[in-house]
């Protein structure tokens, strides 16, 4: 959830004209990442949890991608993505060695 509050405030400060555009793709993205990690942990299977942290796993991927991009067109300040990366880093290497802890039973 941290992930998704941190998008939130890097994004406030986009230029008003990317409000419908990477802006709203990026907190899509953002939000995503713990919704899918909810929502997989209600199924009945571990196959099925695992599906839902890949599509998690998925989404901070995309997220990681938009913000460079982000970062490239100026909207996000280099030190403040370079935080925010480390992170996601982070949260993409736990996800995933739960993700193979789910998966092995």
């Amino acid at each position: 959830m941290k992930i998704a509050e941190e998008t939130y405030q890097l994004s406030a400060q986009f230029p008003k004209e990317e409000k419908f555009g990477l802006k709203s793709q990026i907190q899509r993205a953002a939000v995503s990442i713990p919704s899918n990690i909810a929502e997989g942990s209600s199924r009945n299977s571990n196959k099925e949890f695992a599906h839902f942290l890949s599509i998690s796993l998925g989404s901070s991927y995309e997220l990681e991608t938009q913000m460079i991009l982000s970062t490239e067109f100026g909207f996000i300040q280099e030190k403040d993505f370079e935080t925010f990366e480390s992170n996601l880093i982070k949260l993409q290497k736990r996800n995933m060695s739960f993700k193979i802890k789910i998966e092995k039973g």
